[in-house]
């Protein structure tokens, strides 16, 4: 993860055979489920503040699998660290 307060940004690895990464939302525990753009390569973006919160993470592949990882960083995540979801 890195960013800022207002810019946020995660890079999605190891999808597998189930394709590439088509779509990506998180949520935080203050929000509802905000959807991601990509910025280049597997890198996703918002611009949200999202400190401060246990993230949760939607992740569907190309071939249309989707994934949903429950507070996958801790309330207490700082940029820079990395975290682990559910695999396709």
């Amino acid at each position: 993860m890195s960013g800022s307060s207002h810019f946020y940004q995660v890079l999605i690895t190891n999808v597998g055979l189930d394709g590439e990464v088509f779509a990506v939302k998180v949520k935080g525990s203050r929000t509802g489920w905000i959807p991601m753009a990509r910025n280049w390569g597997m890198n996703w973006h918002c611009n949200v503040n999202l400190q401060h919160q246990p993230l949760s993470f939607e992740v569907t592949s190309s071939n249309g699998k989707t994934l949903t990882s429950y507070n996958v960083a801790p309330q207490n995540w700082q940029f820079g660290q990395t975290f682990q979801g559910k695999q396709f």
